[in-house]
């Protein structure tokens, strides 16, 4: 079996997911579809001039390295460009966009490098450079946020066991450059139900919300909306306020769901699919070859 995600964006902000009919999927612009054994997900995304840019991963079974790609829509949802934004000699996931004055940032997940990296547009979305090492550790599907004149981050870790979908950590900062300090509670939340972020943080009605993945039944089953009580550099406090499911988004896909991000007016999201088909065994074999004429290589 192989997990095909597919991305769609709402033009609708993100606190209507906590409205009693939540989101209005019929509403929902799909990314193009990628072809056999590829997908798309973790989108991102943000207003640049007269488009609308979304960062995703972008994953071919066939070779099993994550990159960074971009979509560019204009403001009546047509696809104007593609491509591109980020390759790296590691796995990369997660691209959480950060504005800051005229400047943006992207941290996307690297787990396999060792290393949180902060990057930063020098051509967006199409060129970066790193900036910054935020944590020496390998953290997954860092998110970074302004909460009461502190920058903070939600993360996961990579670990035996399922670490990263039963541990959530958090850390702040005066600068977004750091130093970061992580938080005397960590990990701050544990459980399976609703620790490993799983997009944005944002305010609705006073109060933060921040999305969580429900793993319990397996990873990215669903999210789980966080309503966060207390956060400040000694206390940590969070429950459970709405479960968000699949099922009515996108047909076929109808078995995963595991990030809500949002786009400053516009609400991101990514649904999954399970392949079964009897190819996905000789895309395995095509892998195992490219890896051992690698090895040969090197």
């Amino acid at each position: 079996m192989v997990d095909i995600w597919q991305v769609g964006i709402v033009p609708e902000p993100i606190g209507k997911a906590l409205a009693a009919q939540g989101l209005d999927k019929s509403r929902a612009v799909w990314l193009p579809p990628q072809g056999s054994f590829r997908f798309v997900a973790d989108p991102f995304g943000l207003f640049h001039g007269d488009c609308f840019t979304v960062l995703v991963e972008a994953y071919d079974y066939r070779v099993k390295r994550g990159e960074i790609h971009y979509y560019s829509y204009d403001r009546d949802w047509t696809l104007l460009s593609r491509g591109v934004a980020l390759k790296e000699p590691f796995h990369l996931s997660y691209p959480f966009l950060i504005r800051q004055g005229a400047d943006i940032f992207m941290l996307p997940e690297a787990y396999q490098s060792g290393r949180l990296t902060l990057y930063k547009a020098i051509d967006f979305p199409k060129a970066w450079q790193p900036v910054a090492v935020l944590l020496d550790e390998p953290a997954v599907d860092a998110t970074i946020f302004r909460h009461q004149q502190r920058w903070w981050m939600f993360y996961a870790l990579n670990g035996p066991d399922g670490r990263d979908t039963r541990e959530l950590h958090a850390a702040f900062a005066d600068s977004l450059t750091g130093p970061w300090r992580k938080h005397p509670q960590n990990p701050v939340r544990t459980g399976r139900a609703s620790s490993r972020p799983a997009g944005s943080a944002f305010e609705h009605e006073g109060q933060l919300h921040f999305p969580t993945q429900d793993c319990e039944a397996g990873y990215g089953t669903a999210i789980n909306l966080l309503g966060i009580e207390r956060l400040t550099p000694e206390e940590f406090s969070a429950d459970i306020v709405k479960r968000l499911s699949p099922e009515g988004w996108l047909a076929g896909f109808d078995t995963g769901l595991h990030t809500l991000s949002d786009g400053g007016g516009v609400t991101l999201i990514d649904v999954r699919r399970v392949e079964r088909k009897p190819m996905r065994h000789l895309i395995k074999l095509q892998y195992w070859l490219r890896r051992r004429l690698e090895a040969m290589r090197s």
